[in-house]
């Protein structure tokens, strides 16, 4: 039995049908084509399928699609705002905050929430506001230095 949803994705009012238990990356993936939010571990622990809902970071993969409703969705493909990177996503290239690349739109999502939330955090706030994401390339540090770099940048 389908369920109608309607959510805003990336600026963009969305609606369409879903099996009440379809999880909120695959909507995502398969029904809206958006892949940045990857599908790794499905419990939670890495952080890959990382997006925003109504501006809070939420692992998609323990989200139904339809606990989305009504709700602004964004994912990595909806913070380049009029052909202009995301201050985050520029942190992240300038300062090798990325290796293969397969948990970074996860770990920008994250840290767009922490710097939403706290502007200037410290190198101990940053890491503990990504503690839910895993990267299992970077050792970390690019990743925190990409997150300072970007708060700086959006304090400007």
């Amino acid at each position: 039995m389908a369920v109608s949803i309607r959510m805003e994705v990336n600026g963009q009012q969305m609606s369409g049908e879903t099996e009440p238990r379809m999880l909120l990356v695959h909507y995502l993936r398969e029904k809206l084509m958006l892949t940045g939010a990857h599908v790794a571990c499905e419990s939670s622990m890495c952080g890959a399928c990382t997006v925003l809902v109504d501006g809070k970071a939420v692992k998609s993969c323990t989200m139904f699609a339809v606990q989305a409703d009504g709700s602004k969705v964004t994912t990595v493909e909806g913070l380049k705002q009029n052909g202009a990177y995301h201050p985050v996503q520029e942190g992240f290239w300038e300062e090798h905050g990325l290796q293969c690349g397969f948990c970074t739109p996860g770990m920008i999502l994250a840290a767009v929430d922490l710097l939403q939330n706290n502007p200037n955090p410290s190198d101990e706030e940053i890491k503990h506001g990504l503690e839910g994401n895993l990267c299992r390339c970077t050792g970390y540090q690019h990743i925190v230095n990409a997150v300072r770099s970007a708060a700086k940048k959006m304090q400007r």
